[in-house]
């Protein structure tokens, strides 16, 4: 049956999605002309909605970009789900015909066509990618439905090319049955292949590429792979690659596809040296391309550069003279004697390609071979499978030949089996529910499939006698013989047949046909040396020999001792057409039909006229015709009174009667007319969508009324039940609530008395040991105690004061708590000491250990910091620096020096160095007094800031002890002290200090207290220092 009849439609899905974006089912559309179609498929595609039914067919157009439709989320929303029950989809067909295979335990096939560019090859993978994850799962089934999956990137990368329409374009056709068992787990698979375009191999038009594979093996080997195979990494390097000028396409990506393909290999269990020979056979084949012939002067192919004959032979695994001697001889053969026959130039380039084309193609025949084993499933049981017709789509170029012929050839047998299949499935459906069948007026193409085909008249036999003829048979005379035997043929015109204005757009090379799909011009040159496709024996004879295994597999099972003329390649193409006709006539039918939306790949582009020819070719229109003749919907008695029983008050809520008489019953309510409908054995049969559309409207009006009352008397029930729960709850609550609170008063009463009770036991024992009575209240004590504690703790080191009081029971602890919390205040206060911070309070330790309660104005200096020094190296004459030299200042003050003798006051400069101090008057050094000189530093006991360096004086011309006046007394000393290591040589002094004017000469300065700070030379002629008396602090 056909798989319509077994899906049972969900109309939700189908009609009341009908007013968003077009229509999801072209069976439904008013009008079936193809305007309308046109414009329903332009709409729901300018919405990204790229698929639409008709019927059970899917129309796929494709988008050129990358939708959000196949994720997992996906698929798992179209797993189990009625075929119109959601949005048209890939995944919707798919599992369809797997849930209808389980359920029949009969065999289907899905036949996707459509032109080159369409999306082919992309449909086949999403309905593998769709059943690898939606059948069921284990390690077993794992493993073949990888080697499903990996077996497409394999078959891609040796028998897809990038064309003018497609950059991927399959140039072959596939069949691929994927077997299950009766659980629905994938157990295995099988493929066939057909018609590889060997002639790809060594040519390839302008703006084409060779296969795949080679530009992966060039652009993405290992170099060391690369090296052993005799290859460089460029492509313009071999002539098999070069032809179509287009080697480096930038939407290609080479370099992953060889990874991708590497992987593949080990998936589908090919073994290393097996992928070793395969690789060297690519390579071979791109050596062969670059062998070149000369001419001798008897115009006999010669062979001059033997570089790449002997990668060829070296991958190959045959003599390398032996084959030389196969490229440019023919052996014959007469009785026992044998001739070697040089060929010609152009008859040597001819063999050198045969031989590349029959080493590919072999080779590509024993991968399909090597696939199908690891695929192979040994269980005997019997199977149910799904089959995936991706094959080659209607091809018009602007030079057409031989490949286009055998393609084209091939659509017409699936156009045909196509409307036959669907005409069987219809008129089966309708005899089966005793409804009187009405012929389809469509365009039966047996007339074009029997002008190729036929025995002995058709195109295919002609080409064949010509290739078989004695004589100097070309493809002019093949052309000649065809104009003889088509010369009246309606679907048949040459550049002689045609009329004067036909005449204008023919050359004399070619041949018309007309085709269901429209007219297509073949030009003949080729034809013959393509269907013969012929190796010498000698050549056959040798490859037989070689020592790679894959190659002497492919040629041993040829017969090359057999005398008999092998079949051509179009006989073999339509032997295994009318095989595969066989296969799929024994099968259930689903289709996928694939649009190109416009020729220069542009998303969003939706390209009318081309659409239009491509609906025509893949005749749509004439399915769409078959599906809506008669009656354009139909459905089993039970599901069409379920849906739509509510509009009739007879049938609501229920029917009693059988479902026939129900919807009998229903649609005399409806006013159907009876022109509009029919009433078969279990389905009724209607005739126009509009009456379909005007019965969903009502029912969904309907549906609005009756949930409006459904609502009202539910929420009525529920809110009444929910009312009475409430209340019965609510009083429950209160009981339970009540008792609790009870409870928990008692019990807290009861813990207050006994808190009490321990708090007062305490507090009268508190003075004793720790004890049972006292224990709580001690530690209540405690707790309380540091709560207060740690709010009241010093904030700085110098807070001696704060500290909370604590407890008797507690004052130990609190001393040991204040000297804690003190030791960690200080620990933190000095980590945060910076490294000028610790040598300022260091220099401050010195000045403290000097003057700390010997000199009054010493506690108001603590809190003055000391300064690196108080004149700037800019103060100080550049050419006292000079004189200095290399001595590095380590600090500089200005002082008042007291003269010697009358002790007269003079602004100095003060400079200390590494060895010595400085006296400085403008440019002037006046005094210098080494470290080592210098006896001793006193300063007086009072506020003054007078000091004295006394000086060891030898010498009676030596100037004497210095006398000084400096604000920064403490700095200056501090710093002197600690430069000169003098700290035990300062001295502070109460009353006078006697100092040595110059040697033998002494004199002294004396200090007292008053009013005002002053110094002068008093009558006895010492300096009297007058200080103020410094307030305590």
């Amino acid at each position: 049956m056909e798989p319509v009849a077994q899906v049972q439609l969900d109309m939700e899905g189908a009609l009341t999605a009908r007013d968003r974006v077009g229509i999801q089912d072209f069976v439904l559309l008013d009008e079936t002309t193809e305007t309308a179609f046109l414009s329903n498929l332009k709409k729901r595609f300018s919405k990204d909605l790229i698929y639409t039914y008709i019927g059970t067919l899917l129309v796929s157009v494709n988008p050129y970009k990358e939708l959000d439709i196949y994720n997992k989320k996906q698929m798992d929303l179209y797993m189990g789900v009625n075929f119109f029950e959601l949005p048209p989809h890939i995944y919707a067909l798919a599992d369809n015909a797997y849930h209808t295979m389980l359920t029949e335990l009969n065999n289907h096939f899905i036949l996707i066509s459509g032109e080159s560019g369409a999306g082919k090859t992309e449909a086949s993978k999403k309905i593998l990618q769709y059943y690898a994850v939606s059948c069921p799962s284990s390690t077993l089934l794992n493993t073949v439905r990888d080697k499903m999956l990996k077996s497409n990137p394999v078959l891609e990368a040796f028998g897809n090319a990038k064309t003018l329409k497609n950059d991927n374009s399959s140039r072959f056709g596939k069949y691929m049955d994927i077997q299950f068992d009766s659980e629905g787990d994938a157990v295995g698979g099988h493929i066939l292949n057909y018609l590889l375009e060997r002639s790809r191999v060594v040519h390839q038009n302008h703006g084409e590429r060779n296969f795949h594979i080679f530009y992966q093996l060039v652009e993405g080997a290992e170099e060391d792979l690369l090296h052993k195979l005799g290859l460089e990494r460029d492509c313009q390097r071999y002539n098999y690659l070069t032809q179509g000028e287009c080697a480096i396409v930038p939407s290609i990506d080479d370099k992953n596809a060889w990874k991708t393909v590497k992987n593949a290999l080990q998936v589908i269990d090919i073994s290393e040296i097996n992928t070793s020979h395969l690789f060297g056979i690519v390579a071979s084949v791109l050596h062969l391309g670059n062998v070149q012939f000369d001419s001798d002067s008897k115009g006999h192919a010669t062979l001059n550069d033997n570089t790449s004959l002997r990668w060829v032979s070296n991958l190959l695994g045959v003599d390398g003279q032996s084959l030389q001697e196969v490229l440019t001889f023919r052996k014959i053969e007469a009785k026992t004697d044998q001739v070697l026959s040089p060929f010609t130039l152009d008859h040597a380039i001819y063999v050198r390609d045969a031989l590349a084309k029959a080493i590919y193609g072999h080779t590509f025949t024993w991968l399909v071979n090597r696939i199908n084993e690891s695929m192979e499933n040994t269980d005997p049981s019997r199977k149910t499978v799904i089959g995936l017709l991706d094959i080659y789509g209607f091809e018009v170029f602007y030079v057409n030949s031989f490949e286009q012929f055998c393609i084209n050839y091939c659509n017409e047998k699936l156009q045909q089996l196509f409307i036959q299949l669907t005409l069987k499935s219809e008129q089966e459906e309708y005899e089966a529910e005793d409804i009187e069948w009405e012929p389809v007026q469509f365009f039966n193409n047996k007339i074009i499939c029997d002008l190729v085909e036929e025995r002995y008249r058709g195109i295919i036999s002609i080409l064949d006698e010509e290739c078989l003829r004695p004589g100097e048979a070309t493809d002019l005379t093949f052309l000649e013989r065809l104009e003889e035997k088509m010369a009246n043929h309606p679907h048949f015109v040459t550049h002689k047949l045609a009329d004067k204005m036909t005449r204008k757009t023919l050359e004399r090379g070619d041949f018309r046909l007309l085709h269901y799909a429209g007219e297509v011009t073949y030009c003949v040159v080729g034809f013959l040396d393509k269907n013969n496709d012929l190796l010498y024996k000698n050549i056959k004879d040798l490859i037989c020999q070689s020592k790679n295994t894959i190659i002497r597999t492919c040629f041993s099972t040829l017969d090359s001792d057999s005398r008999r003329r092998p079949e051509t390649v179009a006989t073999q193409f339509k032997s295994s057409l009318l095989k595969l006709t066989e296969i799929l006539m024994a099968k259930e039918a689903w289709y996928i039909r694939c649009l190109k939306s416009n020729e220069s790949k542009q998303p969003g582009t939706f390209d009318e006229a081309l659409i239009r020819h491509q609906v025509k070719y893949l005749g749509l229109m004439e399915h769409l015709r078959v599906r809506r003749a008669g009656f354009a919907y139909r459905r089993k008695y039970e599901v069409f009174l379920q849906r739509y029983k509510a509009l009739c008050p007879a049938t609501w809520p229920h029917w009693r009667g059988l479902p026939a008489d129900g919807v009998e019953v229903l649609v005399q309510h409806l006013g159907y007319f009876p022109t509009e409908y029919k009433m078969g054995r279990t389905k009724i049969f209607i005739r126009h969508p509009r009456t379909l559309f005007a019965t969903e409207d009502a029912f969904e009006r309907c549906k609005h009324q009756l949930a409006t009352r459904l609502q009202a008397q539910y929420k009525g029930y529920k809110v009444k039940g929910q009312f009475r729960k409430q209340r019965e709850a609510a009083t429950k609550i209160e009981t339970c609530w009540r008792g609790v609170q009870a409870r928990k008063e008692r019990d807290r009463r009861a813990w207050a008395v006994k808190v009490i009770k321990k708090f007062i036991k305490g507090y009268m024992t508190r003075g004793q040991a720790k004890i049972t009575d006292n224990s709580e209240y001690l530690a209540f004590v405690r707790q309380n105690y540091l709560n207060k504690l740690k709010d009241k703790l010093p904030k700085t080191v110098l807070d001696k004061t704060t500290w909370h009081a604590p407890p008797q029971v507690l004052t130990e602890t609190s001393e040991l708590l204040r000297k804690l919390h003190y030791r960690l205040m200080v620990r933190r206060y000095v980590r945060g000491i910076t490294p000028q911070r610790k040598v300022q309070f260091q220099l401050k330790l010195v000045t403290s250990s000097l003057f700390k309660g010997r000199k009054e104005s010493y506690p108001h200096s603590v809190a003055q910091p000391f300064l690196d020094t108080r004149i700037s190296d800019q103060d100080i004459n550049l050419r006292v620096l000079q004189m200095i030299g290399n001595e590095h200042i380590k600090y500089s003050v200005p002082v008042i020096k007291y003269n010697r003798n009358g002790f007269k006051p003079a602004p100095r400069q003060l400079i200390l160095t590494q060895t010595a101090a400085y006296v400085v008057d403008d440019a002037k050094i006046k005094q210098r007094v080494l470290y080592t000189s210098l006896k001793g530093i006193s300063v007086s006991n009072l506020s003054d800031c007078t000091v004295v360096f006394h000086i060891a004086c030898e010498d009676p011309k030596q100037k004497g002890d210095l006398v000084m006046q400096c604000d920064h007394l403490f700095e200056l000393v501090t710093k002197l002290s600690v430069i000169s290591n003098k700290q035990n040589s300062v001295k502070v002094v109460q009353g006078s200090i006697k100092i040595e004017v110059q040697a033998g000469k002494e004199s002294a300065v004396d200090f007292s207290t008053g009013q005002e700070p002053m110094a002068y030379k008093a009558k006895n002629g010492h300096l009297m220092v007058v200080a103020i008396r410094a307030r305590t602090r």
